[in-house]
């Protein structure tokens, strides 16, 4: 099912959180709205649920104008950072409450919920309550209850944001391993660029209330289309106009005619990558990226000049 938003605006008072925003969201894709805090991301997921009313413009959803659908109407599943769980229900009552409201027999639900436990890796948890779970269960949980009414489309806001770094790691696998089997449309807001770029197919990157550019994480990565592309997809050394990535930083013992001189400032160790601080003698700083070999080979030392050269550099036309 396919989302189509065409040239939303949206303000509230002053402040334009959405600017002439369009999108397409391919069906079955897993697309990503990712942005620093403020650039709109969360707003254009609220109009796409109906949950705010834009100014101008207009939401498609499997080629139906929803514009003006409230949001029970748009066959949207909605998970949110904070999962509002019904406490005092256990999570098999959680993940049924939305097939029992549209009174769906209890046949069907009882095998709609042992189905979608078992694919949310909680079958063993039915009997228990929100409160006796992880974090990370409760947001499993959470979506279980967003897929048992078969949405059309699935919409998630930061669902990740308030775990911690090695749940939040696991759940992005889980969530990627689920798309591929359940193929629903998907709609994640992210202001992680590493969360965007494993699990989503597509990235719409957001600044200002506008889309910079869309395309797939390899695509932001290595053709980013302006400035803000390139310096917020991943780590960049900007030197004069020029844009170099870290792992085009090549380092060298001894100078040999194309290089500049730099002293190690410092080195991150970061499994089979290192990262090296550096400061040429202008004052630039630079992050190269060197792997454990190339690092052993060089020697590598605090306070050590090493030469260094960008093999590769990407400028940008005013």
């Amino acid at each position: 099912m396919s989302i189509v938003v065409r040239e939303i605006s949206k303000s509230f008072g002053e402040f334009a959180a959405l600017r002439d925003v369009s999108l397409e969201v391919p069906t079955g894709s897993l697309t990503a709205l990712l942005g620093p805090s403020g650039s709109g991301k969360s707003t254009l997921l609220r109009v796409i649920a109906g949950l705010e009313r834009p100014d101008t413009g207009g939401v498609s959803i499997a080629e139906e104008d929803v514009t003006a659908e409230a949001p029970q109407r748009r066959g949207v599943g909605f998970v949110f950072q904070h999962y509002a769980a019904f406490k005092h229900m256990t999570v098999y009552e959680n993940v049924a409450f939305g097939l029992r409201i549209r009174h769906r027999p209890r046949t069907e639900i009882r095998e709609r919920v042992g189905e979608l436990l078992r694919l949310v890796q909680l079958e063993g948890f039915a009997e228990r309550y929100p409160a006796q779970l992880s974090g990370g269960q409760r947001q499993r949980m959470g979506l279980a209850r967003a897929l048992a009414v078969d949405p059309k489309v699935l919409l998630l806001d930061e669902p990740f944001g308030a775990l911690d770094a090695r749940v939040r790691k696991e759940l992005r696998a889980w969530l990627r391993r689920l798309h591929d089997e359940t193929h629903t449309t998907t709609v994640i807001v992210t202001h992680d660029q590493e969360e965007a770029m494993e699990v989503a197919d597509r990235i719409a990157l957001m600044n200002e209330g506008r889309i910079e550019q869309v395309g797939t994480p390899r695509d932001l990565y290595e053709r980013p289309g302006n400035e803000f592309v390139m310096s917020f997809v991943g780590p960049v050394n900007r030197v004069g106009d020029a844009y170099i990535r870290p792992h085009d930083l090549e380092l060298c013992s001894e100078p040999n005619g194309s290089t500049q001189e730099a002293m190690v400032e410092r080195l991150v160790h970061l499994g089979f990558e290192v990262r090296v601080e550096l400061v040429r003698d202008d004052g630039t700083r630079l992050s190269a990226q060197v792997t454990r070999e190339e690092a052993a080979a060089l020697e590598l030392d605090v306070g050590q000049i090493v030469y260094v050269r960008a093999v590769r550099q990407t400028t940008f036309t005013s």
